[in-house]
């Protein structure tokens, strides 16, 4: 069954395989997916559009998450009776200290507004640049990073720590009149203030710790890469924008973009060819199936 007899130049009948139904489907499907899974060079407007659209699509969805004050301020409680527990409640010792040096907390909050997007932006511009071929494959780790955020940011509703109610935290960006939190001032009907697990400035800070750290050349920049992520988590805590343990959540979710960056280009981002045909580097090997 599934044979076909042909006779041969001597005479002899020989049996040959017939193909199988849809086998010819399936090695498509193969061809197709690892088309797919083989990073290309990337197009400028393409990523402009893909990065834009995905952010104002993520922001609307977090916003549109019902901000449920009530279950967001009992889960505050929850984590602070947490973390006492644990014995790391040092934010608010934190909060208090670091506001005392005025400074000190306005740079903070400056930073807490704004290098958050500047050095994401500017890694993912490196790796265009310099890393086209792991570029696909760390966006969309950072994609799957943010996308899973929406999750906790549902189930999880949590306030942060200068909403918390009957806690002494100090509202930096209120008390100083700077703009270092879109969910204080006249900012706070911008965002949902009740998304504050898990950490975004946690996970994104990461990637682009772990991203300096694995990719680049000189030391100074790798120094910066592990100094980074550490900075701006003094930054959330120092501000009352986190708590610890938000920060945990930032790192899980980081931990799941990995993989699926990992399980979709059957390699971690940082180890893909650097070079894709076309971009002047060395031609790229394509991915086994």
């Amino acid at each position: 069954m599934g044979e076909t007899t042909v006779t041969t130049l001597e005479g002899r009948e020989q049996a040959t395989p017939q193909s199988v139904p849809g086998s010819s489907n399936v090695r498509t499907d193969r061809a197709l997916l690892r088309r797919l899974r083989t990073p290309r060079r990337p197009r400028l407007w393409f990523e402009i559009l893909l990065i834009g659209v995905s952010y104002w699509t993520y922001s609307l969805i977090r916003n549109a998450v019902p901000e449920q004050k009530t279950q967001a301020l009992r889960n505050t409680d929850w984590i602070w009776r947490a973390e006492h527990h644990l014995g790391i409640a040092v934010e608010e010792a934190v909060n208090h200290a670091v506001n005392s040096v005025t400074w000190l907390i306005v740079g903070m909050n400056y930073y807490y507004a704004t290098l958050h997007f500047v050095v994401t932006l500017g890694v993912l511009v490196w790796l265009f640049r310099s890393h086209p071929g792991r570029y696909a494959a760390a966006r969309t780790a950072l994609f799957a990073t943010t996308a899973v955020a929406l999750v906790g940011y549902y189930f999880f509703p949590l306030a942060p720590p200068r909403l918390m109610t009957g806690g002494s935290f100090v509202d930096t960006v209120l008390v100083h009149q700077t703009w270092g939190s879109m969910a204080s001032g006249d900012l706070k009907h911008m965002s949902n203030q009740y998304a504050a697990m898990p950490s975004m400035h946690i996970g994104w800070s990461l990637w682009c710790g772990l991203t300096i750290v694995a990719l680049a050349s000189a030391p100074w920049a790798r120094i910066l890469g592990l100094l980074y992520p550490a900075a701006t988590l003094l930054v959330i805590v120092a501000t009352a924008n986190h708590f610890w343990l938000d920060a945990v959540g930032g790192m899980i979710c980081l931990a799941f973009g990995i993989t699926v960056a990992r399980l979709w280009y059957g390699a971690l981002p940082y180890a893909m060819p650097r070079w894709v045909p076309g971009t002047g580097g060395r031609p790229l090997l394509p991915l086994k199936p």
